[in-house]
């Protein structure tokens, strides 16, 4: 066995654009259109929710776009990340496939989030913004923007997804320690928040929810901009910082990926692994096989519509064309509160339509299965959103060795399950489940999408 199994890049080499996978579409990404008019979206009509550097970016078709340096200058306390081959998983699977892992893990925040964080902290401060409003999941999105808020002098406030933030108090923590203010959702703090709290007080709450909180705090308050975690074109820009690196560090190693393996719930970390190795693929370069892996509750890619659909449960925010299970789906509050979205990056969604990728989905029990034999070969323990990209890893892995291929297999590992161990516990004792959604409530939302005319 190679003792060589970290990678790592100098400092230097840290990357000083981001990748606009858009410059190399072969089809443009439908636009997305106004929620008052169904009409396609002018910058003028985002300007209430973010800065008009952010709007560029959503809308560029530039393929790179500098990285500022003070965005650089944080990046740097914690990237470029390492690459890790993954020789002792390779050893307990029995495969002749090589496994190669990115870790995100290593941000102050544990995760891949504050990629997009920083930039778009530093964007908005540097247009004078002076507070943000965001919705989180599990947590890892409120913790990075907490963080980055703390670096740029932005007041933030989380709305948490209310059975995340019951089920990960210490996450909340984290976010309050970097001085944000956490806020259950849905909250008596909106009025969309009380609405739903009339109609269901023990609402369990759900991502397109908390959006429609946090957008409409941002969007009646002349001094309070939105940021969002995932999704949005830029937010996909932004985390290509991971896949450009693994470009390198796989050059170092000697190999190049056959298959592609990442988690998908609103699409940025796979974006952000994947996006450069696709863009590569389209230019002419290497085609591997990119494999989305999202939960078989809440299975956007796999069993939702492709359509335009609202971004929020309320419909204030911009409608995108993208997989979805409906504005309206609440999935069951299983432990990977970062992959609840009832949609699919529009970005994502479009690279399926055009074949660039594949997407399956499994259960949560055996996804915590995959982690656990992934901790106990390498070390790392994985977040809950991360083990299904360690589930689609192993699986690749299996196959490998069924079929005697000596395939390369890379995937991000995005986070770290540290604040995730009330999770481990019930699986370990038996109490974890896998949750079903119900087929009655996603055939109600599907019905419910908007009737849209196709833009010319």
């Amino acid at each position: 066995m190679s003792h060589q199994t970290k990678y790592l890049l100098e400092e230097s080499q840290l990357p000083k654009a981001w990748y606009n996978i858009q410059a190399d579409l072969p089809k443009p990404l439908p636009p997305p259109l106004h929620p008052g008019t169904m009409q396609p979206l002018g910058p003028a009509d985002l300007a209430p929710l973010f800065p008009m550097s952010l709007i560029q970016q959503e809308v560029s078709q530039e393929r790179e776009i500098e990285i500022p340096e003070p965005v650089r200058d944080v990046l740097r306390l914690w990237r470029p990340s390492p690459l890790f081959r993954a020789h002792r998983l390779e050893k307990a699977l029995g495969t002749p496939a090589k496994i190669f892992y990115k870790y995100e893990g290593v941000s102050p925040a544990g995760s891949h989030k504050p990629n997009t964080a920083i930039p778009q902290a530093f964007f908005n401060m540097t247009e004078g913004v002076k507070k943000l409003t965001t919705e989180t999941g599990a947590g890892q999105w409120g913790t990075s923007l907490a963080f980055a808020g703390s670096l740029f002098g932005i007041d933030v406030t989380v709305f948490q997804v209310r059975v995340s933030y019951d089920q990960k108090p210490y996450r909340r923590a984290v976010m309050e320690t970097y001085g944000a203010r956490c806020i259950a959702s849905p909250s008596m703090e909106t009025n969309y928040g009380r609405s739903v709290l009339a109609a269901r007080p023990d609402h369990p709450g759900s991502l397109g929810i908390a959006i429609s909180e946090a957008v409409e705090i941002a969007a009646t308050n002349d001094d309070t901009k939105y940021a969002l975690g995932s999704v949005l074109n830029h937010v996909l820009m932004h985390q290509t910082i991971t896949g450009i690196e693994a470009m390198q560090q796989m050059q170092m190693a000697d190999c190049w990926p056959d298959v592609i393996v990442g988690c998908t719930g609103g699409g940025s970390n796979f974006a952000g692994i994947a996006f450069p190795f696709i863009g590569q693929g389209l230019r002419g370069g290497a085609k591997p096989r990119i494999v989305a892996v999202e939960p078989a509750a809440c299975p956007s890619l796999t069993r939702g519509k492709y359509a335009y659909d609202f971004g929020d449960t309320a419909h204030m925010a911009p409608l995108t064309k993208m997989h979805t299970l409906g504005s309206t789906f609440t999935p069951p509050g299983f432990h990977a509160g970062g992959l609840r979205y009832h949609g699919m990056a529009p970005l994502v969604s479009h690279l399926k339509e055009l074949g660039l990728l594949e997407a399956t989905a499994y259960h949560q029990t055996e996804c915590f299965a995959a982690g656990v034999a992934f901790a106990r070969a390498e070390g790392i323990v994985p977040a809950p959103e991360a083990n299904h990209a360690v589930k689609g890893a192993i699986e690749e892995a299996l196959r490998c060795k069924r079929e005697g291929r000596s395939e390369v297999i890379l995937f991000n590992l995005c986070g770290h399950g540290h604040f995730d161990m009330a999770a481990y516990q019930a699986y370990f004792s038996g109490q974890l489940r896998d949750d079903h959604y119900d087929e009655a409530e996603l055939a109600m939302a599907l019905a419910g999408l908007p009737s849209v005319p196709e833009p010319a």
